[in-house]
């Protein structure tokens, strides 16, 4: 059989899936839940709780932990992974761990220990940034300065220098406990820390995840000297090598073999970001298709002719894991801000779909909200800000059904807004994540776009991605092939634009345009 793992390691779990490339099917798909599963780590949402909004840290050891127990599952129910021919993965873009000794010099992992305890001596700093964590403004505009201007960071990276990014906060680390950077050896992203603890050693970071660092030159596909100097000393030393997506980058540690049954020798391929592995996931490698994906944070994504830059710096040029290049627009305000109008509205999530496609109608009569219930990134504004417009009643939280369709046009038209710039209007958009499932959304980015939506049959598509990405890498399988057996549209959940609906937003959008400008956002 060609049994392919795909591993992806998003904001609030860890997943696995198998896919079988003889028989075109998903064989395994699970996955572990940070907040359920490994309580002891005190991150009910995938971070830990923080007074300052801004700051937005989760412990590594807790996805070492998810790695030894979702492994640990699979074999538990009978999975024969002595059958996988090649494994890859994803992890959330832009978290970093920070390590004392260079994994390479570091002994083989020991059977008789699980990994956190092996893990644990080996961090120089025991928290790792993650991608919503919002706290180096200053370290931003310092590493324009020192470039002459964030126009020079992004000829180099494709971003302009953005509190998410690994540089900024690798600065921040810097600045802020010297002693500790002087004391780290190894920097990973979370995609190369997972990889690294697979085939046990220093593995590197591929180009997809690493062109999400404001480190990598995009032209050359290594890091750049003028950036590296603008960010932190000595910091070329500290990081692993930057290389194709499809890279092999080493087999399997006997730790795994031995524990779980996987082959001796199985090949590891680069790990990704989740945004990249996504786009293969959702088989747009290829320009044309616009991909949403709707999770903790949502994000809009597509295959790029050329790398265009965003004017007004919010999106980013990404390396494309089949070749190229991909652009990207990340929202911070995505599956969590659904959620709070939810929870604040007693809605279920039934009752939240009812809202949008039975009791309320596109525009909603005129009320509208700001959905920044957390710092957004696009646009930036650093500190949270929900403001409501229309109605006494509405104003007041007291219409549910009209506010939940508020939060999704408002994110929708966001969204819209802040992707005109790749130049392409799409006629279909792929659509993932949680939240994609809910048809109320799925309607609303119809109506706002003015495009068919669909849904893949497989729900995960950055478990996908990584599975499809060893299944080419390792198997030489085309991903034509591999699209046509596993990305195909579910033909039922597609919707498409209902008479006259997209022409309602017009002022809707202008308001919120408007508003914006008045933030300066």
């Amino acid at each position: 059989m060609g049994l392919y793992l795909g591993l992806d390691s998003s904001t609030q779990s860890l997943s696995a899936m198998v896919i079988d490339t003889d028989t075109g099917r998903v064989v395994l798909d699970q996955s572990v839940n940070f907040g359920e599963a490994l309580p002891q780590y005190g991150s009910p949402s995938g971070f830990l709780p923080h007074e300052d909004p801004r700051i937005k840290h989760a412990n590594p050891l807790m996805w070492v932990a998810a790695l030894d127990l979702l492994l640990g599952k699979l074999k538990s129910a009978g999975t024969d992974l002595s059958q996988i021919q090649g494994i890859s993965g994803a992890g959330q873009q832009h978290g970093s761990v920070y390590l004392s000794q260079r994994l390479s010099d570091v002994p083989a992992w020991d059977i008789a220990q699980d990994l956190v305890s092996q893990v644990g001596p080996l961090l120089s700093r025991p928290t790792s940034p993650i991608w919503m964590d919002s706290s180096t403004t200053p370290q931003c505009g310092a590493i324009a300065e020192a470039v002459s201007g964030d126009a020079r960071v992004v000829s180099i990276t494709g971003s302009r220098a953005v509190e998410r990014f690994t540089g900024p906060q690798i600065r921040a680390f810097y600045e802020r406990d010297p002693e500790a950077y002087a004391a780290t050896r190894e920097i990973h992203l979370v995609s190369s820390f997972l990889a690294s603890l697979l085939v046990g050693k220093t593995a590197p970071i591929d180009h997809g995840d690493g062109a999400g660092m404001n480190l990598l030159e995009l032209a050359s596909g290594t890091w750049s000297a003028e950036l590296l100097a603008a960010t932190a000393p000595a910091l070329a030393e500290r990081l692993p090598e930057a290389v194709p997506s499809q890279t092999i980058v080493g087999e399997l540690s006997p730790y795994f073999v031995r524990k779980y049954g996987f082959r001796a020798g199985t090949p590891v391929v680069a790990f990704t970001g989740d945004n990249p592995s996504s786009l293969v996931g959702m088989g747009a490698t290829e320009p044309g298709t616009a991909v949403i994906s709707m999770g903790t944070s949502d994000t809009v994504f597509a295959a790029m002719r050329q790398p265009l830059t965003d004017p007004r710096g919010f999106g980013h040029v990404f390396g494309n894991p089949a070749g190229g290049f991909m652009c990207l627009i990340c929202f911070a305000n995505g599956s969590l801000a659904r959620e709070k109008v939810a929870e604040r509205t007693g809605l279920t999530w039934e009752a939240f779909e009812r809202a949008i496609l039975e009791e309320t109608l596109p525009g909603n009569q005129g009320n509208w909200l700001l959905p920044f219930f957390i710092p957004e990134m696009t646009p930036k504004v650093l500190s949270p800000k929900v403001e409501l417009y229309g109605n006494s009643q509405f104003t007041a939280w007291e219409q549910p059904a009209a506010l939940a369709r508020a939060i999704v046009e408002a994110q929708a038209l966001s969204m819209q807004r802040h992707s005109d710039w790749i130049g392409e209007q799409p006629k279909v958009i792929r659509v993932t994540g949680g939240a994609s499932r809910n048809r109320g959304i799925r309607q609303v980015l119809a109506d706002v776009f003015g495009a068919e939506i669909r849904s893949l049959s497989v729900g995960n598509s950055s478990a996908l991605g990584a599975a499809l990405r060893a299944a080419e890498a390792v198997g030489h399988v085309p991903f034509s092939s591999l699209y046509e057996a596993f990305a195909r549209a579910d033909e039922a959940s597609s919707v498409t634009p209902r008479a006259g609906a997209t022409d309602a937003y017009g002022g809707l959008r202008q308001k919120l345009v408007e508003r914006l400008a008045a933030l300066g956002a």
